[in-house]
């Protein structure tokens, strides 16, 4: 009784709670932030905060909106006496709102930041709101001083709303916001600038420090198209007008993303991106010095063992190098610093059970089924294999492969009858390798274009048959190609050479891994979709919330690529075959992406490794029973789109909705001809008229972030950390008949083969780099997860998630059981590494296994 008199005599008051982490939590080195925000505070520079009506209008109209009502600032409260804890972690803070009859019910609020820092709200929680209770708004953002800002910034409680539904005194903010993040497309964006914006890769080279490091635009022409990436507004370089100037090596962590696109604070310390930098910057010139005083080969495999068991002793001097230039949390994760000065490796999996099955015939096909790369292999529909080279430009392409060559291990079958019964596959690295092929091997590089042909054996297994390595005609490209072909050997020098052959394969397959079915199909192919979405849905809209996770951390992730990994000079051209010509030959590549076909049930049938029949699971039969990647990914991908279907069927009950809605189609429309521009006239594209083909669309985005990714990432280090298994680079031809290293080939294949692949520094720069990519952070979210356990206020869809959640256990369980099952020899092979890399969850680190739910590494 005493409170609402109390009440009817004060107002009524509505208790939130801001939940958000200071900037000195996040960042140990700025201890200033802490203070100076003190002093704001004292001087009455605060935080504060005003509710914005859902149902009645203000005073202020613009743009023939009338804007929600805007209730008086409220302040958060206790800002100097919550001290923040030491260590990574969220400070809670009340406020206390005036209540007015006119707000009704609250749907966004407005937020002004007069301190002197920034720090990231992750919540506000409203109690007993009169008439309606509890009401919930997810921010998870970077808010900076409002001197920083030319608009308020606002944030919307977790009701989610299709742009026709909104309630009309939202309208304006909602409109606002988008308006905000697309920016006016000028200047050079600065850290708190919250824009979206394309561009083309043309920050990839530096031809201002030597002309060597030019490399061409890739994207906005018919020579080299490419998907678009996040605009930076750096001006250009004086050398070339059409090439932006690059962010120095020491600030890489300073390359504009926009800021809630950026690492967590836990990710960034277990990660530390400019480790990746750390390494080439400071150990690549030590590490040459060590090496030019001896020889740069490993001699024996067991010198390549040592790495992970011994280590490689570092001189003293190259040691205090290292320590005084790179952080102690780095030395931690790659260097594994025991006080004996090692440079040491763990040991990856491919050989941790057995050190020689590697080399294993069975053990080299199954990893096509259920390695790092299993994306590549197709049905053998035509012998001999063709090319779809232009014969006027590179002449006669045909493979040089004899049927007999084929027939005499292909149990007594003939090629014709072996194909009518889907038991040939290939490996056919050859177009996508020889227009380059007389480039590359003008630089250190030395290198063939290669066909594998497979056999599939009656116990399920792969056998290679014949492997065909080709090189440019001496004479000329339109002279066609000098090929060479191998077939299985198990002694002598024909055994050495057999060994070889797959090692040249592995180096093509390693390439294109690294740069198609890696950077390419995942890395670059998503980000036009996460600067759409930003771009053109609210974070009201139903699609926004279903795709947003799977966006999480992959523009960041991606420019730091473009700073030290996939630029001029960065890692991949230091390790990966292709040298100079890697990113140019991805762009030829993307000539062929087609959207509808990134669905793993059509990838599977354009491979010819499955076909359409409606009595078998999903819709598809496998001609590979047992192939683990695509039984795994066709429970994973049924799995999400039954999950999209529930989630798009609740907000669109018609075709006429998904046409109807205005962000949607706006969305559709920006995404195909601007952020992926170069193919906007495609006639492949989906015409978003649909329910059917929103559902569709979107399963593509989440499996290709999700699960595709996972599947070509995660095991890069348990197979390929041991390079003689996937060699990156080789160096040599073979060896002709009568030379010395021919002899050598005969006296001592093993170091002749050494000799050939990767040679140790580029051993060492490659493992490093790919056990960085390997690992999962602590504070990673896999499939199924949500970061925010309200991330949506309405029911169903949360029951949808939830069964999600429960499919995808279901899996799991069903993935271990399988690999425990000895018929499926595939699962496990010779190497006893059994195929986990779609196992949906893991915990943090180099597991092999858990699918995030973006490109996140």
């Amino acid at each position: 009784m005493i409170k609402n008199i109390i009440d009817a005599i004060v107002g009524k008051k509505i208790e939130g709670t801001v939940v958000l982490m200071k900037k000195n939590v996040l960042d140990f080195n700025d201890f200033n932030a802490s203070v100076l925000d003190r002093v704001h505070e004292l001087f009455g520079q605060r935080v504060s905060l005003q509710l914005v009506s859902a149902v009645n209008y203000g005073d202020s109209t613009e743009n023939g909106l009338q804007a929600g009502k805007l209730g008086k600032p409220a302040y958060l409260e206790n800002w100097i006496s919550t001290i923040a804890p030491l260590i990574a972690g969220e400070s809670s803070f009340k406020v206390t709102f005036d209540w007015d009859e006119d707000i009704g019910i609250p749907g966004a609020f407005l937020i002004r930041n007069d301190h002197h820092s920034e720090f990231y709200l992750k919540t506000l929680t409203l109690e007993d709101v009169p008439g309606h209770g509890r009401i919930h708004f997810v921010c998870n953002s970077w808010v900076y001083p409002t001197d920083k800002y030319k608009k308020d910034r606002f944030f919307f409680s977790n009701k989610t709303y299709l742009p026709s539904e909104t309630p009309r005194p939202l309208l304006k903010y909602r409109e606002q916001e988008l308006l905000n993040l697309r920016g006016d497309g000028t200047g050079e964006l600065q850290e708190w600038d919250r824009v979206y914006d394309y561009a083309y890769y043309n920050d990839l080279g530096n031809p201002d420090q030597d002309p060597k490091y030019a490399r061409p635009v890739l994207g906005g022409s018919t020579e080299y198209p490419y998907p678009r990436r996040g605009r930076t507004g750096r001006p250009p370089t004086e050398t070339d007008p059409n090439t932006e100037s690059r962010v120095k090596l020491l600030m890489s962590l300073n390359i504009y993303v926009p800021r809630d696109e950026r690492f967590g604070h836990l990710k960034m310390s277990d990660f530390l991106a400019y480790a990746l930098k750390s390494i080439v910057q400071f150990l690549k010139p030590e590490l040459e010095s060590l090496f030019d005083s001896t020889p740069t080969e490993f001699d024996s495999f067991q010198d390549v063992i040592n790495l992970y068991e011994g280590g490689l002793k570092l001189p003293d001097g190259v040691l205090e190098h290292i320590k005084d230039n790179i952080p102690a949390e780095m030395l931690k994760e790659i260097f594994r610093s025991d006080g004996e000065g090692l440079l040491k490796y763990p040991m990856p999996q491919v050989i941790k059970e057995d050190r020689s099955a590697w080399r294993t015939d069975e053990e080299f096909a199954r990893e096509m089924l259920a390695g790092v790369n299993p994306v590549s292999i197709r049905g053998l529909e035509e012998f001999p294999p063709t090319t779809k080279l232009d014969p006027k430009v590179y002449g006669d392409q045909t493979s040089t492969i004899a049927k007999e060559q084929v027939e005499k291990s292909i149990d007594g079958l003939s090629i014709e009858e072996a194909i009518k019964k889907n038991k040939l596959f290939i490996l056919d690295h050859h177009d996508a390798f020889m227009p380059y092929l007389r480039r590359i091997n003008s630089t250190t590089t030395k290198t063939y274009a290669s066909r594998t042909i497979l056999f599939l054996k009656s116990d399920g297994t792969l056998k290679p048959v014949a492997i065909e390595l080709s090189l440019p005609h001496p004479e000329g490209d339109k002279f066609g190609a000098i090929s060479k072909v191998f077939t299985p050997a198990e002694q002598g020098v024909e055994g050495s050479f057999w060994q070889l052959a797959k090692a040249y394969v592995a180096v093509n397959d390693s390439g294109y891994h690294q740069l198609i079915s890696h950077w390419l199909n995942t890395h670059a192919a998503i980000e036009p979709f996460v600067i759409a979405t930003n771009r053109q849905l609210s974070v009201l809209h139903p699609i926004h919330k279903l795709l947003h996770p799977h966006f999480r951390d992959t523009m960041n992730i991606n420019a730091f690529a473009r700073q030290i990994l996939i630029n001029a000079g960065g890692i991949l051209e230091l390790t990966v075959f292709p040298a100079k010509y890697a990113m140019e030959m991805s762009s030829i590549v993307y000539k062929d992406w087609v959207f509808p076909e990134q669905a793993l049930p059509a990838d599977l049938i354009k491979r010819g490794i499955a076909v359409k029949d409606s009595s078998s699971p999903h819709g598809l039969r496998l001609l590979i029973e047992d192939y683990p990647y695509a039984v795994d990914g066709l429970e994973i991908w049924s799995a999400i789109k039954t999950w999209v279907e529930d989630y798009c069927s609740f907000y669109y009950k018609t075709d006429d909705m998904v046409q109807k809605d205005s962000e949607l189609q706006s969305w559709w429309k920006e995404l195909r001809e601007e952020g992926h521009g170069d193919k906007k006239d495609e006639p492949w594209w989906p015409k978003m008229q649909k329910r059917e083909e929103l559902v569709e669309t979107c399963t593509i985005i989440i499996w290709v972030a999700s699960a595709l990714h996972a599947a070509v990432n995660f095991g890069q280090y348990p197979y390929a950390g041991y390079l003689p298994n996937r060699p990156t680079i080789s160096r040599r031809f073979l060896p002709e008949e009568g030379t010395p290293e021919y002899a050598e080939l005969q006296s001592n294949p093993d170091k002749a083969f050494l000799k050939t692949i990767t040679a140790q520094l580029q051993t060492l720069l490659g493992v490093s780099l790919i056990e960085i990519l390997s690992r999962h952070s602590t504070d990673e979210v896999y499939l199924g997860q949500r970061d925010t356990p309200e991330w949506t206020l309405d029911a169903q869809p949360l029951k949808s998630f939830e069964k999600f959640g429960k499919k995808l256990a279901e899996i799991e369980d069903r993935i271990i059981s399988m690999n425990n099952d000895k018929q499926w020899k595939n699962r496990v092979g010779p190497v006893k590494l059994p195929y986990t890399l779609l196992y949906p969850t893991s915990e943090g680190g180099l597991t092999g296994k858990g699918i995030p739910n973006s490109v996140s590494i």
